[in-house]
């Protein structure tokens, strides 16, 4: 199979992937309604999803490293099956879809950085940027086509219907993905093979990779804050002045699911340019302009709606535009036998980090609006404020990676 046929269809799987990533975030506004959950609590379930999906990446770059990437992205694609369809089909409140959604997660992670090793293996570091920026451009679009879905089944029969077509997602998936790996080796490393404990020291004491990794953190609480939120809040401004409804939260998620499919540029384009320009470079310029619009796009609430959803496709395409980047420079700067630990310890952290980030917004926002009528408005800029906040360190330590000789190590020598 030629590369770029194995990119493509592995892409085409990483979409269906991704279809149940975002399926609670598209129907969160109702299911606050329905469920009589606060903001807190709604954001709490999308933050027990994020915790699962960490639990499951620092898990599998040890499966990864020990057992083979190929191996362990098909054997973990199984339950990524089966926790999407129990969480559709048997959530109906706060303590169930709580548990489930965090199972969701938890069984989620073996199609994410097992993924970013097999391109790693078929691919040399010139062309490796490009390559992975197809494969985090392809989950960017399985985000859209999950909120174009929702938005019309939301209307034509529920919310439940929705969550139910996004988990068929992973199936279809996980056949794709059988087929096209049936030719890849199985690679595995045995002579470097450390043990976990050694593995993740190695990697601590690697300090141009830990910076890449702090990085990462600060960009994953922006990042993962921004998804859980923006159809709701798109729903919130298409509503404004006038009573919400079922058409305007399939609106707020029809225009954030647009938002998505143009950041697929942004996922190809990071990468591409981090090839010719650099790797940091590119996260530098990427992740200043998306604190721009971190401190801007909550305050945007009485706009007209096309400025805010021009600010949420801005937001979108350079949120996600250096995300592929961060996942390349780490097998630039890792050797290759602790890679899936590197990516554990990324993962914790970054995750980990990124899992609380909704649930903050959610109580921001909580706090905001409790205090009056007067202030709800601004609720919504303070939240937003809360990710811009939270992310200022991330360019901070791109500079300080940017410093170092072992940045050369990166893009051929162009940092």
């Amino acid at each position: 199979m030629t590369d770029g046929r194995w990119i493509g269809s592995l892409c085409l799987a990483r979409v269906g992937f991704a279809l149940i990533f975002v399926a609670y975030s598209a129907s969160l506004g109702l299911l606050k309604q329905d469920w009589g959950l606060s903001s807190a609590q709604a954001g709490l379930i999308q933050s027990a999803f994020h915790i699962g999906y960490l639990v499951s990446l620092f898990a599998i770059g040890f499966f990864a490293d020990r057992y083979g990437a190929k191996r362990t992205f098909l054997a973990t694609s199984i339950a990524a099956c089966a926790s999407g369809l129990a969480f559709a089909l048997f959530a109906d409140g706060f303590v169930s879809a709580l548990l489930l959604h965090g199972l969701t997660g938890l069984c989620s992670g073996g199609s994410y950085t097992p993924g970013l090793t097999l391109i790693a293996e078929r691919f040399p570091a010139a062309r490796r940027g490009r390559a992975m920026g197809y494969y985090l451009a392809a989950s960017s679009l399985g985000y859209a086509v999950s909120l174009w879905l929702s938005s019309v089944l939301i209307v034509a029969s529920g919310w439940r219907a929705a969550l139910i077509a996004c988990a068929f997602g992973p199936v279809a998936a996980s056949l794709l993905a059988a087929w096209v790996l049936r030719g890849t080796r199985n690679v595995v490393h045995p002579a470097g093979y450390l043990n976990p404990l050694r593995a993740l020291l190695d990697v601590w004491r690697n300090r141009p990779a830990m910076l890449a990794v702090w990085a990462y953190v600060f960009h994953s609480w922006e990042l993962l804050g921004m998804w859980a939120w923006m159809p709701t809040y798109l729903g919130v401004v298409l509503a404004h002045g006038r009573e919400s409804s079922a058409g305007m939260a399939s609106l707020g998620i029809a225009f954030a699911a647009l938002s998505y499919l143009i950041s697929t540029a942004g996922s190809i384009g990071g990468g591409v340019l981090s090839d010719r320009w650099g790797r940091t470079a590119v996260i530098l310029l990427m992740s200043i302009a998306s604190l721009v619009c971190s401190f801007t796009f909550g305050w945007l609430i009485a706009a007209p709606a096309w400025i805010v959803v021009a600010v949420a496709i801005a937001y979108n395409l350079t949120a996600i535009g250096d995300s592929s980047v961060y996942s390349t420079a780490m097998t630039e700067l890792v050797p290759a036998h602790c890679l899936g630990a590197a990516f554990a310890l990324r993962s914790v952290l970054g995750f980990g980090v990124g899992a609380i980030s909704p649930w903050v917004f959610g109580l921001v926002l909580d706090l905001g609006q409790g205090a009056g009528s007067a202030h709800a408005d601004a609720a919504w800029g303070w939240a937003w404020t809360a990710l811009g906040i939270g992310a200022m360190l991330g360019p901070i330590a791109t500079l300080r990676l940017r410093a170092l000789k072992e940045s050369t190590q990166m893009a051929g020598g162009k940092r």
